[in-house]
């Protein structure tokens, strides 16, 4: 897995760069949170398609298990993508009740990711 790491309004962002899925796993998610913090990033941006499939399936709980590692470990983290095409209610309620929150982001580009990231 590539990171990227760069700032904006002198906040370090860690953003994965790869055209797979590189978190199946909590682990992973973790391993991906503590090389960013490492270099001093608590902002990460993460798309859509680098994420497990299972992620998106509220019932495997692994959303909710790196949302709350990632919660534990004060990382900021925006994920990019088209969630139009998940038609779970209970999905898209967990979405819009992320996005009133200040930790945890699902938005439709990676400009959007920065600004409320770094807001």
């Amino acid at each position: 897995m590539e990171q990227k790491i760069f700032e904006h309004d002198s906040q370090k962002i860690a953003e994965i760069i790869s055209d797979q899925i590189e978190i199946h796993t909590v682990q992973e998610a973790l391993d991906w949170m503590a090389n960013a913090s490492y270099e001093g990033a608590h902002n990460l941006v993460v798309y859509e398609h680098n994420l497990s499939p299972e992620f998106f399936d509220l019932k495997t709980q692994l959303a909710g298990d790196i949302l709350q590692k990632a919660a534990n470990y004060h990382m900021k983290v925006a994920i990019v993508g088209d969630f139009a095409q998940y038609e779970s209610k209970s999905l898209r309620a967990f979405m819009v009740e992320c996005n009133r929150g200040r930790q945890i982001f699902f938005v439709v580009d990676r400009e959007t990711a920065v600004s409320r990231l770094t807001a």
